[in-house]
């Protein structure tokens, strides 16, 4: 499956602009071929914008889910964007996936908080593996610093992710993660990363871009700049079969020696 990355920041604080942003961004993808296009974390809204990010955040169904699902729709293609979810008086960082129909498949919100600024504004979700099938793949949701955990990626292999969904906001001096951290995931967990970044500064941030799409061969398929890009690369099922057939990491695990670790 084509798939596209929208290394971007859009316009934060700026909902409507955001949606402009995506939709443009949608027909470009579209037009190359593409089957899905992923934003990056809190796309929707903008990330340092403080306590905007609770003003703006939406319910799973709200407006803005509403306008995405047309832009899906009227491209022909699947959507995950990063965006604040309000349920009642939590708010989440969350990530949710529309397919190219408009119907919403499913919703993840990050467990993993970093730093202060982002658990002072959110709560943490608490569901570790969320999935939905879109294109004869089973594709994986998680946010930014969830992938930094290795448990994580290989829970989502072992229930069968075959291309997890990473929209992130990855900060200065940290762009190693982008480089090294998520191709290491794919290659050791044997699944495809796509990585979504967001670009430039941003209040007190500076976000590095290098958005990525890593196979199970530890390989970048590509790799973004610094700048503003819509990166494309493809997941191959017939190249992740043949590397999962080769590669022994999942065959020779030994669960029973790993207790500890819980």
């Amino acid at each position: 499956m084509r798939t596209a990355l929208l290394q971007s920041s859009g316009r934060p604080g700026h909902v409507v602009e955001n949606l402009k942003v995506l939709d443009e961004a949608a027909g470009r993808a579209a037009a190359a071929g593409a089957g899905l296009l992923v934003t990056s974390e809190l796309f929707l809204t903008g990330y340092a914008i403080g306590d905007d990010l609770g003003r703006l955040a939406e319910p799973a169904d709200g407006d803005a889910a509403d306008a995405i699902a047309e832009t899906a729709v009227r491209h022909g293609l699947a959507v995950a964007y990063g965006y604040p979810e309000r349920d009642g008086d939590a708010v989440y960082n969350s990530v949710q996936l529309v397919a190219p129909d408009g119907a919403r498949l499913a919703n993840y919100r990050k467990t993993h908080l970093y730093g202060g600024f982002e658990r002072d504004h959110f709560t943490p979700g608490d569901a570790t593996v969320v999935q939905a099938e879109l294109d004869g793949l089973t594709v994986g949701l998680m946010i930014c610093y969830d992938v930094e955990f290795p448990e994580n990626v290989r829970a989502h292999v072992l229930a069968g992710t075959d291309l997890l969904l990473v929209p992130t906001a990855l900060l200065h001096p940290y762009q190693f993660v982008a480089e090294s951290v998520v191709p290491v995931r794919a290659f050791e967990s044997q699944l495809y990363i796509a990585y979504a970044n967001r670009v430039g500064p941003e209040g007190e941030f500076e976000f590095v871009g290098l958005s990525t799409l890593a196979g199970p061969d530890g390989v970048a398929r590509a790799r973004a700049g610094r700048g503003e890009e819509l990166l494309l690369a493809d997941a191959d099922p017939v190249l992740l079969a043949a590397s999962r057939e080769t590669n022994p990491y999942l065959r020779d695990r030994r669960p029973s020696l790993y207790g500890s670790l819980v």
